[in-house]
């Protein structure tokens, strides 16, 4: 056989091994779609606000053909954000929910509303939105698991405030609470993100920026124990109000998990942390 027609075979036997290679790719990839989780958009009536507000619900791919009941993770957006933008901008939560085996439900926070019932602005009440419309809707129209030993809170950014806030505040609700880049002190931002058109001035109401504030919150034993998780980059903006909650939090005796690692203010950092989080989340529901 002569060098050319050698030199023939092999190519043809380097393009057929290549396509079996893009062939078994392909397959590996539809098994992952057909066993990724879908998103589902809730419409929740907000008696609080007077209006309906909406909800993404991404539920596991098993949840259709089993019974049990699933714990629920909320996961909270951050300023001037909404409830799609987790769904958008980490599209692997879909596959996560398999993987975790929970329901994760994005609630739509409004532009700037911190999860506070404003004292200043009825209008914002998101406080009382997520714990008592969010959490019961949820558990209503899904099978879902009905105490605090299913359910978890977290977020980014202000929704990082808001996961230790309301975690803390409602652990009759929630077993377990969680930040990731939060603004866990608002003194830190006195003239940003919309917080005084909220809760009013500091100069004028300073003891609000104490109590709207988690580092104020956690100055008071939460009604039940927590488990606790904090995660926040060495290059954030809110780094060092994270570091000093942390702290704060050791001279308490509070037992937590802390995380800093190197990462700024971003959905790339935010899409790192999460599967942490869920992980973190699915131990404490396995271990009730």
């Amino acid at each position: 056989m002569n060098l050319q027609k050698k030199s023939h075979i092999r190519g043809m036997r380097n393009q057929s091994f290549h396509k079996l290679l893009i062939v078994a790719a392909f397959f590996i990839f539809s098994i992952q779609l057909a066993q990724a989780g879908y998103v589902d958009t809730a419409r929740i009536y907000s008696p609080s606000m007077k209006k309906t507000i909406s909800a993404s619900v991404v539920v596991p791919d098993a949840y259709k053909n089993s019974n049990n009941p699933y714990p629920v993770v909320y996961l909270l957006h951050g300023y001037s954000g909404n409830y799609r933008d987790w769904v958008n901008l980490v599209p692997q939560l879909t596959s996560y929910v398999d993987q975790y085996k929970c329901i994760v439900v994005c609630p739509d926070g409004g532009y700037s509303s911190w999860y506070w019932d404003s004292p200043i602005d009825e209008n914002f009440k998101y406080e009382t939105h997520i714990v008592s419309e969010v959490v019961p809707f949820i558990d209503s129209a899904y099978r879902t698991i009905h105490n605090r030993k299913g359910r978890a809170i977290t977020g980014l950014s202000m929704g990082g405030h808001g996961g230790l806030y309301l975690g803390w505040r409602h652990s009759n609700i929630f077993g377990a609470c969680g930040s990731m880049s939060g603004g866990v002190d608002i003194n830190s931002s006195r003239s940003k993100f919309d917080i005084a058109k909220r809760i009013g001035d500091s100069s004028t109401y300073p003891t609000r920026w104490e109590d709207y504030s988690v580092k104020g919150v956690v100055k008071k034993p939460s009604e039940f124990p927590l488990k606790i998780i904090v995660d926040c980059g060495t290059e954030d903006f809110f780094y060092d109000i994270n570091k000093a909650l942390h702290q704060q939090l050791l001279q308490l005796k509070v037992k937590h998990e802390y995380i800093e690692r190197p990462g700024g203010h971003t959905w790339q950092y935010w899409a790192n942390a999460v599967p942490y989080q869920l992980l973190f989340f699915q131990r404490f529901f396995n271990q009730q």
